[in-house]
Formats: C-alpha cells, sequence, structure tokens
C-alpha cells in the first residue's frame, strides 16, 4: 500500500482494537427480494443499527479517543470542532461526551431537523451556516478559534477515516467470500476505509461507489483525475452525500475505487422505499444509494460471475416530518 496515502491497513486494524466494545459490530442480513431484482446475491451491511444510527460513531471515537496524536494541544483540548449534516456531528457529540469534553458542530441550515435534534440530544453545541463547503469549513474555523477547540474533520482527518475502515475489516470476517462492495461517497472518508481495509488483504474484491446524480464529483473526478469542490450545493435527497470528495481521500479513492456508479433521484427514491417495504429496515436515502446501484441496469450488465456483493447501508437517521421519497408509487404496484 502506497506511503502517501494517509491511512494504512495497521491504522485501521488500531482502530479496531480502540473503538473495540464501543461499537456495534453491526449485522449482514440479506433479501429474496432483492436478490431476485439485482440478479446476484446481496449482502446488507446494517450500520443503521450503529450507535447514533450510522456508521459515523466509529470514525468519531477513534478520533477522540486519540486525540493526543495531535501533539500537545490534544492532550489539553477541552473540546472538539467538526462541521456536519447531521450523523458525523451525531457521532462526535457523543464520543465527546463520553470523553468528558465539549463539542461544537457547524451545521447547514439545511439539515435534516431530526438530525439537528439528535445532536442537540448528544450534548452537542450547534452553529449554523450556509449550506456550501466553503460556509462550513469557514465556520469551523472561526469555531475552532473561539473554542480553542481540536477540529475534527467528517471525512478527511485519518483517525476518522480509520475508524470507518473498521466496517472493511468485519465484512470480510462477515463475507468472506465477497467479491464486490458497494459505498455511499460524499467526502470519501468511508469508502476510503473500507477501501484500504480490504484491497490491502483481498486486491481481487471490487470497491464501488455509488453517488447521485446530482453530486456527481467523484465521478467527474474518476473520469477526468480530479474535479474541485462542487462550488453550489447540490439538491440530492441523500443529504449525506452532498459534501465534495477531498484532497485527504482522493488518493486512495483514485488508486484503489473501481468504479463509480451514479443514480437517479427518482432511483435513490425507489430504492430506499424498497428496503423498508421489503427488508424492514429504516433506512435513510443516503443508504438507499447503494441499493439503488446494484438494481441499475449498468450494474446488472457487468459479468454474472460478479456475484456476491455487499451494500454498506450507512445510516438510518430518516426526518420523518419530511420524508418527500414515502410519497412515491409503491414499489409493489
Amino acid at each position: 500500500m502506497p506511503s502517501h496515502y494517509c491511512i494504512s491497513l495497521a491504522s485501521v486494524q488500531k482502530a479496531q482494537t480502540a473503538i473495540s466494545g464501543l461499537v456495534h459490530r453491526t449485522p449482514v442480513l440479506t433479501n429474496s427480494t432483492l436478490d431476485q431484482w439485482a440478479e446476484r446475491k446481496i449482502f446488507l451491511k446494517c450500520e443503521l443499527f450503529q450507535k447514533t444510527g450510522s456508521f459515523k460513531i466509529r470514525g468519531a471515537l477513534n478520533a477522540v479517543s486519540n486525540l493526543g496524536e495531535r501533539g500537545q494541544e490534544g492532550l489539553k483540548a477541552r473540546a472538539v470542532v467538526t462541521h456536519s449534516s447531521g450523523n458525523h456531528g451525531q457521532a462526535l457529540a457523543l464520543a465527546a461526551r463520553l470523553q468528558g469534553i465539549a463539542s461544537y458542530v457547524v451545521v447547514p441550515q439545511t439539515a435534516p431537523a431530526c438530525k439537528k435534534a439528535a445532536m442537540l440530544e448528544y450534548g452537542a453545541r450547534l452553529v449554523e451556516c450556509e449550506p456550501t463547503d466553503q460556509s462550513r469549513v469557514e465556520t469551523a474555523s472561526r469555531t475552532v478559534t473561539e473554542t480553542q477547540g481540536i477540529l475534527v474533520h467528517p471525512n478527511q482527518d485519518p483517525l476518522v477515516i480509520a475508524g470507518q475502515g473498521t466496517i472493511g475489516l468485519e465484512i470480510l470476517q462477515q463475507v468472506p467470500d465477497v467479491q464486490a462492495v458497494v459505498v455511499p461517497v460524499g467526502g470519501g472518508g468511508l469508502i476510503s476505509g473500507i477501501a484500504v481495509a480490504i484491497k490491502t488483504q483481498h486486491p481481487q474484491v471490487k470497491i464501488y461507489a455509488a453517488e447521485p446524480e446530482a453530486a456527481d464529483d467523484c465521478y467527474q473526478s474518476k473520469r477526468s483525475g480530479w474535479s474541485p469542490p462542487t462550488r453550489h450545493p447540490p439538491v440530492t435527497m441523500a443529504d449525506a452525500v452532498k459534501t465534495s470528495i477531498g484532497s485527504t481521500t482522493w488518493p486512495i479513492i483514485r488508486d484503489l475505487v473501481d468504479d463509480v456508479f451514479t443514480v437517479s433521484e427518482e432511483e435513490i427514491q425507489r430504492a430506499t422505499r424498497l428496503v423498508w417495504e421489503r427488508a424492514k429496515l429504516v433506512i435513510e436515502p443516503t443508504a438507499g444509494l447503494g441499493v439503488a446501484v446494484v438494481l441499475s441496469r449498468r450494474f446488472r450488465d457487468l459479468p454474472s460471475s460478479l456475484h456476491n456483493v455487499c451494500v454498506v447501508l450507512c445510516g438510518g437517521n430518516v426526518d420523518l416530518d419530511s420524508p418527500q421519497w414515502l410519497r412515491a408509487p409503491s414499489v409493489a404496484s
């Protein structure tokens, strides 16, 4: 594994030891209807059952429990700061509370109300910003200065990425014959951690990114070599992947992610509803991304020898007050 990557297999294994006993080993489930529609054997890695309702607690706990690695400042940290649309903010708030320190979360004004409420319940202090990457970064920087806190980036922090990579270690143990893993991509922390964990040990396993057509910076970067972050916030129901991939995660995505599949809002909508109705799993639309990909024509056109596919259901923090996708026609109709 190239030394220029921000993490290694060893750092993922170290993260697994650090967070062991603090996070759930989430189950892998199957569904015969989904298998039939995808024309493959689909395994669902259910991070919606993780603490705080998403995979984010893995990286947050690893980062907060290792603040000392950031130097002398980290040892004296009384607060952590991040920017998040919800899931990472909830996770960092809980991790900080367990360590007895304060947490400040810069959150877009457009973030789902349920996620804002959950962050407050976990003890976070919210600082609202405009729904753009630039506003997030600038507001977070200002908050770090004002609080003298330590910034824990939601997807570019190596400790966070290593923590998310523990999902890859679990997949290899739970689905030993896995041939491909489909992962939603926003900033790239989740897929980067999983790719390093899996490709280092089993380079033949395919790693595929799932992305909305409306927020396709990863797809464009894989095609062109690198695309700058999205300047205007994309409009997609998959709110957790509105952020763009970053310079820390890009080298891993460039080298280890085999392909990027994009899907429409309608496909995300139908896939999410399918999982609710047939698998009885209350996932958020971002988690429906991977399911939409394996049901897409382009994915089904892949060789049939690629049979065992694991889809990471990244979370289940649904805003039940405004689930627009629930009003779509039933998949059974």
